[in-house]
């Protein structure tokens, strides 16, 4: 994006082990249009944390990436798979765990109750199907009505959204993150929100630490990862403990932050699977154009 001032941002981490393999790397926000992205070999889409407010836009500069000569990662197939949280769905129905969702189209407080209803739970959470950083995610007690309706309509009116129980095991233990380069396991971290709140990432105050995942975590996230429909360079998985086991909250394929800072090897790692994913793309572009 053009300005990560309020971010936090580790992707220069790469520069060193991606030199070491004889690549050279820029970076490059995606809103620049005076771009040759012929001149490129490869554009890795890394911290675009802006596109949610501009879904079209951004979608057609991918598109201009993969008709040029460079090799888009993740591809554009996996973007339009991944970017509507309606994949979750899919995934559940290939025996992928997830937080218990309701899919909804159009703001009604009807909706919400509903929902409460069917979670026997008055704790919600609500947020858009095409979303970052926690944007209009909102966190409702439906028994203290401590919401504005007004808000809420605003945010959802005429607009693909998910409902779900609000999960205690995020304040109470946190969100665990897996990373896979290439589908092998680099690294994984847990996440935990601020006092008083709920979303976990740094922007917001949430606590980081690097882990070693348990077995069945670490089992549930690799059946998650074979069940995706698409080759990825990168994949970062978000679990909650749910249940005695583990439900996923997201897959993050397109514009994930990956924590280059908590572990040291990760950044090698990044650069190894990119070599590799690369060379397997090439291979795979040369028989086409046999």
């Amino acid at each position: 994006m053009d300005n990560l001032d309020d971010f936090v941002c580790y992707d220069s981490l790469l520069e060193i082990p991606m030199a070491h393999l004889d690549w050279k790397t820029h970076e490059i926000s995606w809103r620049n249009k005076d771009i040759n992205w012929n001149d490129f070999d490869a554009v890795i889409i890394r911290s675009c944390w802006d596109y949610q407010d501009h879904c079209d836009e951004f979608l057609t500069v991918l598109d201009r990436i993969n008709k040029s000569s460079a090799i888009l990662m993740n591809s554009l197939d996996i973007v339009h798979w991944n970017i509507n949280k309606l994949y979750l769905a899919e995934l559940e129905k290939q025996g992928v765990p997830i937080v218990p969702t309701i899919w909804e189209n159009n703001y009604s407080e009807k909706a919400l109750q509903s929902a409460s209803e069917i979670f026997n739970n008055s704790n919600l959470i609500i947020k858009p199907c095409i979303s970052a950083n926690a944007d209009d995610t909102y966190r409702l007690n439906l028994k203290g009505k401590n919401f504005e309706q007004a808000n809420l309509k605003a945010s959802f009116t005429e607009r693909e959204f998910m409902i779900q129980p609000f999960m205690p095991a995020i304040i109470d233990e946190g969100e665990f993150s897996l990373f896979f380069f290439n589908n092998q396991y680099s690294h994984a971290i847990l996440k935990t929100p601020k006092s008083d709140d709920f979303r976990v990432q740094e922007e917001h105050g949430g606590q980081l630490a690097s882990i070693i995942p348990e077995d069945k975590l670490m089992q549930t996230a690799k059946h998650a990862l074979n069940k995706i429909p698409y080759a990825t360079l990168y994949a970062r998985l978000d679990f909650v403990r749910h249940n005695d086991e583990f439900a996923m909250m997201e897959a993050e394929l397109i514009e994930p932050s990956l924590y280059f800072n908590l572990d040291k090897k990760s950044p090698e790692n990044f650069a190894r699977a990119f070599i590799s994913f690369y060379e397997v793309c090439l291979q795979k572009i040369n028989k086409s154009d046999k």
